[in-house]
């Protein structure tokens, strides 16, 4: 009898209490060929033209027009919580990427500046697509300020160190 009474006090704690709560929902996985899809698809979404920048604006897909929106966008991450996606520095924490080494990119990965810095220096993100050059240049998409959706040659994190290589944590292969 003591042995039922047991079982029933510990269901009705259980029951009264709740469940532990579930740790955050884990984004959608995407693999990296996919996203570099959906990273191109920007460059002639807006009527065959690139997407145009805004910090401000949210695209028909419900992403932020900015950087970290393309970002979240390309990489299938949720646009609902927060509205449009991720921002650059909540790109660069533990919840979405793990930090890892320049030797180690691959097709997907991010070059991340999370720091706004007085002046001209601005948070930014790039999505890595393949090197251009071995440790000099790489080819990388990104939402730019007066410009829009971009897939050009650059040189971030490789000459300047503000900005760090991350792996994002819901990409594959």
């Amino acid at each position: 009898m003591k042995f039922i009474s047991s079982v029933i006090a510990a269901f009705l704690a259980f029951a009264l209490v709740g469940a532990p709560a579930a740790s955050a929902t884990a984004e959608a996985q995407i693999s990296r060929g996919e996203m570099l899809k959906r990273a191109a698809v920007w460059m002639t979404a807006n009527n065959g033209k690139q997407v145009p920048y805004s910090m401000s604006k949210y695209w028909k897909d419900g992403y932020r027009q900015d950087c970290s929106g393309y970002v979240s966008m390309a990489a299938n991450l949720g646009n609902g919580n927060p509205k449009g996606g991720p921002n650059t520095v909540a790109l660069a924490t533990s919840k979405y990427t793990t930090a890892i080494k320049i030797a180690d990119m691959k097709p997907g990965d991010l070059f991340i500046d999370p720091v706004d810095e007085p002046g001209n220096d601005f948070r930014h993100v790039v999505i890595f697509e393949k090197w251009d050059k071995p440790n000099q240049s790489y080819w990388a998409y990104e939402q730019r300020g007066s410009h829009g959706t971009d897939h050009r040659v650059l040189t971030y994190g490789l000459k300047d160190k503000k900005y760090k290589p991350y792996r994002l944590k819901n990409v594959t292969g």
